[in-house]
């Protein structure tokens, strides 16, 4: 998109000027005038011109030209310098990728200070690993992480680029196939290569979950899409795997860094990372209220794991929504998953099925969750949990 000023509309008002957030407008000859360089395309100057003196003007998407786009890349999103554990999941399932499509498998590494860690990242599968490293990159912010991200992509011209659907990658990609243009299919659950066209099959649930649909982008290049946490597996590192480390340069303007993170304030509600957990033991519905909670939280403390929760309970005020587990809430893969209580709908099956062990504790024999439970035990969960924790207790 692009803005203009109409200049036989244009009466030289200056309420543009007073409208303008970012100082980008200016009157000469008795015209307006856009700074373009400082110009975000807010359209404060739009709705302030009495005249409609001033228009954004959308440009058509070119086709790509296919055969100039080559490579897997995986956004490599860190927090505090640590490479969060998607991004290896990622590189993981880019290797598949790269090796159907017999093209290089790429990471991209954002942010300060940050150039130590690439290692890790071809250790993990990487053939390349592209570092911008620049202190105004230490915190997360939108527009300079997307101004970094578009900049390589208008050099390198990767086919597909993967992120994780997590806060940031919710928030970075969607900017970034807006900027280049191209499609993203979000919260995707599998990936594939089509063999014969060479596309990038992009499986996620719709319709609530009732549905899986598999979503192409024929036409547009880079394929882009997010991927859920814990979904995929990530390859065992492999310290003796060598890449090449590629520092890139990208200019930076004012208008690409106009935000400031003052604090980061965590929750402190939260002892254990449910997406790194390997022991949740999660209350549905079956707990009948807030307060019986403390048997799920009791019976975590033993094993020594963490609280999860159905979106049931999250709606009906029982524990707070960070516990969620599920296809609106976080996806899981523990070790061990407790099932307490749970019914089992489709939709809280997307956040915990690819636990290495299910365990299952309802009074209905015909609930869905035992038809996905490694181990199931029909029975009453005030009778069940209690005798679990004293045997836990006994034995760890």
């Amino acid at each position: 998109m692009s803005i203009k000023v109409i200049n036989d509309k244009c009466t030289g008002c200056r309420i543009c000027i007073s409208a303008c957030p970012l100082d980008a407008i200016k009157v000469e000859n008795k015209l307006a005038v856009i700074d373009l360089d400082k110009c975000n395309l807010c359209g404060a100057c739009i709705s302030s011109c009495k005249s409609g003196a001033i228009a954004i003007e959308k440009k058509q998407a070119k086709v790509a030209n296919k055969e100039e786009y080559k490579g897997v890349w995986v956004f490599a999103e860190q927090r505090n310098g640590e490479i969060d554990t998607v991004s290896y999941e990622l590189l993981g399932e880019g290797r598949k990728l790269a090796d159907k499509l017999q093209e290089e498998l790429a990471a991209v590494l954002v942010g300060d200070g940050i150039r130590k860690e690439a290692g890790k990242l071809t250790a993990h599968g990487a053939d390349k690993v592209y570092v911008v490293d620049n202190p105004g990159l230490k915190e997360y912010q939108d527009s300079s992480y997307s101004k970094a991200l578009f900049s390589l992509v208008q050099r390198h011209k990767p086919s597909i680029i993967l992120g994780g659907a997590t806060t940031i990658g919710r928030s970075l990609l969607p900017k970034l196939a807006v900027m280049l243009p191209t499609g993203l299919t979000a919260d995707c659950t599998g990936l594939e290569i089509d063999n014969e066209k060479k596309l990038l099959l992009q499986t996620r649930p719709a319709f609530g979950g009732n549905i899986m649909a598999t979503i192409i982008c024929p036409d547009y290049r880079p394929q882009m899409a997010t991927v859920r946490p814990r979904v995929m597996k990530k390859l065992p590192e492999d310290p003796s795997r060598k890449g090449e480390i590629i520092e890139e340069e990208v200019q930076f303007v004012k208008r690409d860094m106009m935000t400031k993170v003052v604090d980061v304030v965590k929750d402190e509600t939260i002892h254990v990372n449910l997406q790194d957990a390997e022991i949740i033991v999660s209350g549905g519905r079956g707990l009948k209220a807030p307060e019986n909670f403390k048997l799920i939280r009791e019976l975590a403390d033993a094993l020594g794991g963490a609280v999860g929760s159905s979106r049931a309970a999250v709606d009906a005020g029982w524990i707070p929504y960070s516990h969620q587990v599920g296809q609106t809430g976080k996806t899981t893969a523990p070790k061990i998953y407790f099932a307490c209580g749970i019914s089992g709908a489709i939709q809280h099956q997307v956040g915990m099925r690819t636990a290495d062990v299910i365990i299952a504790i309802n009074k209905d024999p015909q609930a869905p969750i035992f038809q996905i439970a490694t181990y199931g035990i029909v029975g009453d969960l005030f009778q069940v949990i209690p005798a679990l924790i004293k045997k836990f207790k006994e034995v760890l």
